[in-house]
Order: C-alpha cells, then structure tokens, then sequence
C-alpha cells in the first residue's frame, strides 16, 4: 500500500539536509509519496544539491515553529508555520499522515488543532517501542501529559495494548501498570486507581510493575503518565550510549581485551543497532484522528526515513479504526 506522507522538512536540531535526506532513503525503501513542507526555495535547493531536484512535491510554509517556543502559543500565533501545515494537510484529506522531528510540544499542538481526538479519547498518548531482552515493548506516555487521572491511564493501556497487537503481532499483549512496587496497595493515587480499573478491564494486565521490569520484558505494554514516562525514555537513551561507551573504554585499558572486541564485533554491532533510537524513527501520538510521529529533535536521516516507514505501518494497519473499535468496548468510566 502506498501512503502519502508529509515531512516537516523544518524540523529537528539537524537542519532540512537531515530531512530532505531521510525522506530520499524513505523513498526508495517504503515507495511512499512523501510532500516536503517548508520553505519552499530552501527545499529546491536542498534538493538541487542533493541531485533530486524533482523528487517529491512541495508545501509550502511561510514559518517554523521554534524548538523553545511555547506550542499552544505559537501554534495560534504561526498557523502557516511547516508543522501546522503538516498537520491540515492530513485534515484535509491531501495526506494520510505526517512526521516532525520539529518541537513535540508543538506537533501535539497542531495535531490536537486539526485532526482533534479520536471518538472516547480524553488524552492522546506519545507511544514508544523500547528494546528488552528477548524483543521490544511500547511504553506511554512519554510525555504527552504530565499530570493525568486512572481514566486517561487506562485510555493509554487500551491504545498500547492496540499498538503493540500491530506491530509486534501479539494476539493478546500483556499490560503492566509502571509503579513503585509490584505489591497490591503501592503506589500513588493514580496508580492505585488505575490499577482498579485496569483489574475491571478486558486487557490482558498483569498488575503492578517496576522500572526494572522493562528491560526484562516482563510485560508488552508499560502505561504510565508522561512525566515518569519521559524520564524513563531519557534515563534508558542516556544508559545505552554511557554503557557502550563504558565497555569501549575498558576495552582501550586492557591491550589483550582487543582482540576479544574483534572476535564480539558483530554482537557490538547488534547491541548498537537495537538500542540506537534512530532504528525506531518516531513515536505516534495515540489518540488523535490522524496519523502524527513524534521524531526525536536530533534525528538523522536514518530516523526520519524510519519514521516515515512508521508512519505508512500506522496507515497501512489501521491502528485508527483498531483503537477506536476497542475503546467502544470500555465501559463508562466514572472514576475522577
């Protein structure tokens, strides 16, 4: 199935080499049509330079949206800024979805702004794949929401339970519900009212778990709210780079130890590749009526042509009709 993609070709720390490029590797390996949005004469000469003159279509938009600038805010005030006009395009039917490694805050914004929320979703979800031991696991939120209540915790529990059935194919993925200690009655006010709802559900939850946990894979699905869920993401991107780092370096202290590395190169080089975000491209925002990838602000081209493969999965699985068929199985939550 051919998808039609629509790239901020504005967005990221990396500048629009980094995108222009991903989206030419996107291309040949997904053959997804993919709409570069931005400044219009920047984009021709990137592509220009790139040998691509007329590869993809052109939007363009008039502004960006800063990484530090605050999203609602600017949202209102930039409406022609890429990300926003990303978003219109998939609202309007021109694309079927969209990636901005751009300001998340603001991708979230301008998506909430033009494909509002899927029918029975109080809060969209930042859904991520983590690597552990045997496979992978979704964690969310990562960020969309710091401050929720147990009924936006099981919204979050119902579409990664959705989630990873698609893209891991698991017939009946396992729920887990991230808290201080596996014992009934730990946690905080929202784990202990989440977990009450969870145990009602029909998801396959198995209860209270701990950080720990994740790496472990001893569930499929880690629901949390955004503030303990962006920590983790952070805390696991920064212990994956310092631990490599710190094997190399031991390696370097023991001339002997060389040898061993040639002999473990190619299990280094699978470490790498499963712990390295930009394997993974983008995390999809859960929830909205539209498709939307959150790309990390220092992707390179190797992540966004992932998130743009991400992004035709998402269309071409409709993960959409999934959740919103599943969520019409909850039955009314009244808990605050």
């Amino acid at each position: 199935m051919t998808c039609r993609i629509a790239v901020d070709a504005m967005g990221g720390d990396r500048g629009i080499a980094v995108n222009v490029e991903g989206a030419l590797l996107a291309q040949k390996e997904t053959g997804h049509t993919i709409i570069l949005v931005g400044d219009q004469l920047l984009i021709e000469r990137e592509l220009e330079r790139a040998g691509a003159k007329n590869a993809f279509s052109i939007q363009h938009a008039s502004t960006v949206v800063g990484m530090h600038e605050k999203p609602a805010e600017a949202c209102r005030s930039k409406k022609d800024s890429s990300i926003m006009v990303c978003a219109k395009l998939v609202s309007d039917g021109q694309a079927d979805a969209f990636i901005s490694a751009g300001n998340s805050g603001a991708t979230m914004a301008a998506s909430l702004w033009h494909l509002r929320r899927l029918p029975g979703v109080s809060r969209p979800a930042i859904a991520t794949v983590m690597p552990t031991l045997d496979g992978f696991c979704v964690v969310l939120d990562v960020g969309a929401n710091v401050d929720c209540k147990p009924r936006h915790l099981l919204q979050f529990a119902v579409m990664g339970s959705v989630y990873a059935q698609s893209v891991f194919n698991l017939p009946n993925p396992r729920v887990g519900l991230i808290t201080i200690g596996e014992e009934e009655g730990k946690g905080n006010e929202l784990t202990q009212g989440t977990h009450l709802l969870l145990k009602q559900s029909w998801l396959n939850y198995i209860g209270h778990v701990e950080g720990r946990d994740i790496p472990k894979g001893n569930a499929d699905v880690y629901v949390c709210d955004g503030f303990v869920g962006n920590v983790i993401l952070k805390f696991a991107e920064g212990l994956a780079e310092a631990l490599l780092n710190l094997i190399k370096g031991e390696i370097r202290k023991h001339p002997l130890a060389i040898f061993g590395k040639y002999l473990l190169k190619g299990a280094f080089k699978a470490i790498r590749k499963k712990t390295d975000p930009s394997e993974y491209g983008g995390a999809p925002l859960l929830g909205v009526n539209g498709v939307s990838i959150i790309s990390h602000g220092g992707s390179d081209a190797k992540a966004i042509k992932n998130a743009i493969r991400t992004a035709g999965e998402f269309v071409e699985k409709s993960i959409n009709r999934q959740i919103s068929d599943k969520l019409k199985q909850m039955n009314p939550v009244t808990v605050p």
